[in-house]
C-alpha cells in the first residue's frame, strides 16, 4: 500500500504470535524463594534432632518452649510440651534434641530436673534461682543400645558417667544418719560418697552403693571394713578419754569411712561392686574376725543380769570368743530353771608357743579331744563383773582344780560346757548361809536370860552394899591400923627395930666363934676324943 508523502519513514510492524510457555522474568523472584525455601525445609529435615519423652513424677519447674535440656551446661535440646500421662499418675516431658545429640541416647542416659537442693551436706541448682530450672542429662555407658522414653531421677545422680572410679555394695543392718551424697573418709580425708539405698526385699537390712573416687579406689582391698563415722565416738581406757570424729559434716549429716586392718598384707584390690558388711563403730569394724567358728553352750543356774550378746567369753585375759545368744531353759525333770548362754569360740586363738625358734600352732586339731582334756581337768565356765559401775559381766574360763567333776555332753546341738558359780554368787551363798545360822540362834531367849541375871546381879549388888559392905568397911578399916602399927615398929628409932639390931649383932658375933671354931677342928681333928689340950707353960 503506497504512504502519503507526508508520513514519517516507520518500519512496518509484524504481528508474531506468542509462545505460551514463555517464562516471564517477575516469576522469577518468588520461584527463586520457594526453591530456598524448600532447600530451608529439607535442611531443617536432615538437620533435626531426635525427638524424646521423658516421665517426671511431677511438672514442677518444667515450662514448654523455655526449659532447656543441658549436658555440661551446653544446650542440647528443648521441651516443647508437658502434659499428664494416660492414667494420670506422672508428667510426660516431649523434648526436641539436637543432631549431634542422637548418639547420647542409650539404654541408661539419665534426666533430672535441675533445681535448687540441699542433700547430703551438698548445696546444688543455686543458679537455677536466676535462670530458672532446666533438665540436666548425663549419658549412659551402654552404647549401641538406642533409646527414646525414659524416666527422669527424682534427685541429681552423685556423680556423672565417666568419673574415675569404682562403686561398691555396703550391707547394713539400719540406715542411721545416711543419705545419698554423704561423704565417705578414708583416714579422714573424704574420697567418695553415698550413691544410693534400698530397703532389702525381705526388709531384714539396708543396702547401700558408695563410689570411691579414683586413686583412693585402690585402697579398697578385699579385707577392707567399712563402718558408720556419724557422730562422737568416746572411750574411756587406762590413756584416759578419747574422742574420736572423722569430721564435722560427718558429725552433722552422717558419714561412712573404710580401711583395712592393720595385720593386712598383700591382699588384693577389690572389684567393682564388691559386697562389703558395714559396721556400727571402727572397733566393731577392726575386731578380729576369725575363719574358724565353734559354738558351745554354758548352763548357768544363776541370774545373769548384766551379760549380754556381744560380752567377751575370756581366758586368763585373753578374749576367745563372745556371747552369741542367751535363753531360758526349764527342767522338767529336777523342776528348776537355768539360763543356757549360746556363745561362739575361735579356736584358732588357741595356739600353743613353745620356746623360741619353734613353730606353734592349734593344740590339737580333734575339737571333741580338746574339750574333753580341758574339761577333765577343771576348766570350767564362770561369770564375773567386767565392770562395778555399771555391772556389767563376761564369761570367764578358766581351770578349778576342786570344782565337782564334769564331762562335755555332747548328746546336746551345740555342746555344753560345765559351769562353776561366780565369786560374786558364792559371796552371796556364804553370806545366804551365814545368815541362816544366825537366824536359828534363839536371839530372844538369850536377850530374857540375859536380862533375868542383870537382875540377879543387882539384887546380888544391893544385898552386898547392905550387909556385906559394913563389914568389909570394918575389916579394911583394922587392918589398916595393923598397916599402920608395923609401919611404925619398923621405924628406925624404934624398939623393934633396936632389939632386931642387938640381936643380929649377937648373931655375927656367934657365927665368927663358930667360924673359930671350925678352924681350929680342921687344924686339930684329935681334939675331939681327947679335947684342947692345954697351953704349955
Amino acid at each position: 500500500m503506497a504512504r502519503p508523502p507526508d508520513e514519517p519513514d516507520f518500519p512496518e510492524a509484524v504481528a508474531t504470535r506468542r509462545s505460551r510457555w514463555r517464562l516471564q522474568l517477575v516469576w522469577l523472584v518468588p520461584l527463586v524463594a520457594v526453591l530456598i525455601g524448600g532447600w530451608l525445609a529439607v535442611h531443617a529435615i536432615l538437620q533435626k534432632g531426635p525427638t524424646i519423652t521423658i516421665s517426671f513424677a511431677t511438672g514442677e519447674g518444667l515450662e514448654a518452649g523455655k526449659t532447656k535440656i543441658k549436658f555440661k551446661n551446653v544446650d542440647v535440646g528443648v521441651v516443647t510440651t508437658v502434659a499428664l500421662s494416660p492414667d494420670h499418675k506422672s508428667v510426660v516431658a516431649t523434648a526436641e534434641l539436637a543432631k549431634d545429640a542422637s548418639s547420647m541416647l542409650v539404654e541408661d542416659t539419665r534426666f533430672w530436673v535441675v533445681r535448687p537442693r540441699i542433700s547430703g551436706g551438698t548445696v546444688s541448682g543455686l543458679g537455677t534461682l536466676i535462670s530458672g530450672s532446666f533438665i540436666g542429662m548425663d549419658i549412659g555407658a551402654a552404647q549401641g543400645k538406642s533409646r527414646r522414653s525414659f524416666v527422669g531421677l527424682e534427685t541429681p545422680p552423685v556423680f556423672a558417667s565417666g568419673v574415675p572410679g569404682r562403686e561398691f555394695v555396703l550391707k547394713s543392718e539400719s540406715m542411721g544418719s545416711l543419705d545419698v551424697g554423704s561423704p565417705v573418709y578414708f583416714r579422714r580425708l573424704q574420697v567418695g560418697q553415698v550413691t544410693r539405698y534400698d530397703l532389702d526385699a525381705d526388709g531384714s537390712g539396708v543396702t547401700l552403693r558408695v563410689f570411691i573416687n579414683a586413686p583412693y579406689d585402690k585402697y579398697v582391698k578385699g579385707d577392707t571394713r567399712f563402718w558408720q563415722a556419724s557422730g562422737v565416738d568416746v572411750s574411756l581406757d587406762t590413756n584416759g578419754v578419747k574422742v574420736n570424729t572423722e569430721s564435722l559434716v560427718a558429725i552433722l549429716i552422717g558419714g561412712l569411712a573404710f580401711q583395712s586392718p592393720p595385720d593386712s598384707m598383700d591382699v588384693a584390690e577389690a572389684g567393682p561392686n564388691t559386697e562389703f558388711r558395714l559396721f556400727n563403730d571402727r572397733t566393731e569394724a577392726m575386731k578380729r574376725h576369725d575363719r574358724i567358728v565353734d559354738t558351745y553352750v554354758f548352763n548357768f543356774k544363776e541370774s545373769v543380769r548384766g551379760l549380754t550378746v556381744g560380752a567377751p567369753v575370756d581366758f586368763r585375759g585373753i578374749v576367745v570368743g563372745e556371747v552369741a545368744a542367751i535363753y531360758t531353759r526349764f527342767d522338767r525333770v529336777n523342776k528348776e530353771f537355768s539360763i543356757p548362754v549360746e556363745v561362739r569360740f575361735y579356736p584358732e586363738r588357741f595356739t600353743s608357743r613353745f620356746e623360741s625358734g619353734k613353730q606353734g600352732g592349734r593344740l590339737t586339731t580333734d575339737r571333741r579331744e580338746l574339750a574333753d582334756w580341758l574339761t577333765a581337768r577343771g576348766l570350767r565356765g564362770q561369770l564375773r563383773t567386767a565392770n562395778l559401775l555399771t555391772g556389767q559381766l563376761y564369761i570367764a574360763l578358766d581351770f578349778f582344780p576342786n570344782a565337782p567333776k564334769a564331762s562335755m555332753d555332747w548328746n546336746t546341738s551345740p555342746p555344753e560346757l560345765p559351769t562353776v558359780p561366780g565369786g560374786l554368787q558364792s559371796l552371796q551363798e556364804a553370806v545366804t548361809s551365814v545368815v541362816a545360822k544366825l537366824n536359828r540362834i534363839p536371839f530372844e531367849g538369850i536377850g530374857k536370860d540375859l536380862r533375868q541375871t542383870l537382875q540377879n546381879a543387882d539384887a546380888l549388888l544391893k544385898t552386898l552394899d547392905r550387909v556385906v559392905a559394913p563389914e568389909a568397911r570394918a575389916t579394911l578399916i583394922a587392918a589398916r591400923t595393923a598397916l599402920d602399927s608395923a609401919s611404925n615398929a619398923m621405924q628406925p628409932n624404934s624398939a623393934l627395930a633396936q632389939t632386931t639390931v642387938d640381936t643380929m649383932r649377937e648373931m655375927s658375933r656367934m657365927a665368927a666363934s663358930f667360924r673359930a671354931l671350925a678352924d681350929y677342928l680342921e687344924r686339930h681333928p684329935e681334939a675331939l676324943i681327947r679335947g684342947k689340950p692345954e697351953d704349955k707353960q
